[in-house]
C-alpha cells in the first residue's frame, strides 16, 4: 500500500509519470462510443478496474490518473446533464454514492484533500461522471489544485498488479465503511 509519503512522491516525481497521447484520447472521446456506457456493458476496449457499484451506479479507477486512487463514478444510465436529467432524490442518491467513495479513497490514499469534479462536454464524455482525486499531504501549493489533476503533465505509470491492488484496496475501505447500504 502506498503511504501518504509514497503517494506526494508519485505525484510530484515526472519520472514515474507517462505521457498520453492527447490528440489520440480527443479522437477517441469525440469519435468513439460513450464510455461509461461502453464500459457498463462490457465492451472490451473500454474495461477498467471497478470499485463499486450498485444498481444504479458504478465507481471505477481513471484508466489516466495523475492521482493515486483517482476514481471515475457514474450512473449506469446514460445520463449528460446533472440538473436538467435527474430529479433530486436521483441527484442526492449519486451525490452520496459520489461521498462515500470518496470518503474510502482517502482512507486509502491518506488524502489531505479531496478533489470532487465532473467534466462533460456535448463533444465528448458526454456520459455524466464525477472524478474522485485525493491529494497526498504535503503537496507543495504549485503542485495542487487543477496543477494535480492536468494529464497534459504526464499520468502516474501504474501496472495492471498495481491497479488491481489499488481497487482491492479501495473496495476493502467501502466494505469497512458499511458498504454503501441504504442508499
Amino acid at each position: 500500500m502506498l503511504t501518504p509519503r509514497a503517494s506526494q512522491q508519485r505525484v510530484t516525481n515526472s519520472a514515474e509519470l507517462r505521457r498520453v497521447d492527447l490528440d489520440a484520447y480527443e479522437d477517441r472521446a469525440r469519435r468513439g462510443p460513450c464510455f461509461v456506457c461502453a464500459y457498463v456493458s462490457g465492451h472490451p476496449d473500454y474495461g477498467h478496474h471497478t470499485v463499486f457499484e450498485d444498481e444504479d451506479h458504478v465507481a471505477f479507477l481513471d484508466r489516466w490518473p495523475t492521482l493515486a486512487g483517482k476514481v471515475l463514478v457514474a450512473p449506469k444510465r446514460h445520463v449528460e446533464h446533472v440538473v436538467r436529467e435527474l430529479g433530486r432524490e436521483a441527484y442526492v442518491r449519486l451525490m452520496l454514492f459520489v461521498r462515500e467513495v470518496a470518503l474510502a479513497v482517502e482512507d486509502c490514499v491518506g488524502a489531505e484533500r479531496t478533489y470532487l469534479y465532473s467534466l462533460r462536454s456535448q463533444q465528448g464524455n458526454a456520459h455524466l461522471h464525477w472524478h474522485i482525486a485525493g491529494l497526498p499531504p504535503d503537496v507543495p501549493y504549485e503542485q495542487q489544485q487543477f496543477h494535480a489533476l492536468m494529464a497534459e503533465r504526464g499520468v502516474l505509470a501504474m501496472g495492471p498488479e498495481e491497479s488491481v491492488a489499488m481497487a482491492a484496496r479501495i473496495r476493502e475501505r467501502i466494505a469497512a465503511r458499511g458498504g454503501l447500504r441504504g442508499l
